[in-house]
């Protein structure tokens, strides 16, 4: 589950929160999202499923301040061992999820996550 301080300031309509993360060491990255699970954004969703993203987990939950969640997580498999992007695909792909983001005033920092937080 994604923190979210507050569902009364979202980054977009409809999105509460965006992070971009990879499992060490960091070459291949997914998208995870919080949205509005009583109205999500269908056309932010189609904009990341555009890109080649696949929807990995999709959970549900009720922020503590009453609002219904939803967090999605996506994943788009490259061509290195196991899926993972080989560094050009990972130059790409970045670039493309700023681009795509950016036209929902989305930004964002891509972050590798702490081994105990990947791995949880």
């Amino acid at each position: 589950m994604l923190f979210l301080k507050s569902t009364a300031a979202p980054v977009a309509p409809g999105v509460f929160t965006v992070d971009v993360a990879a499992k060490p060491p960091g070459k291949t990255f997914m998208i995870y999202i919080a949205v509005d699970a009583a109205n999500p954004p269908a056309d932010f969703i189609g904009a990341i499923e555009d890109m080649g993203f696949k929807q990995v987990l999709t959970k549900p939950y009720t922020h503590h301040d009453g609002k219904k969640i939803m967090d999605i997580h996506f994943q788009k498999g490259g061509t290195d061992i196991f899926e993972g992007w080989k560094e050009s695909e990972k130059e790409a792909n970045l670039a493309q999820m700023q681009d795509v983001l950016g036209k929902f005033n989305v930004t964002f920092t891509p972050r590798v996550m702490s081994l105990a937080e990947a791995f949880r």
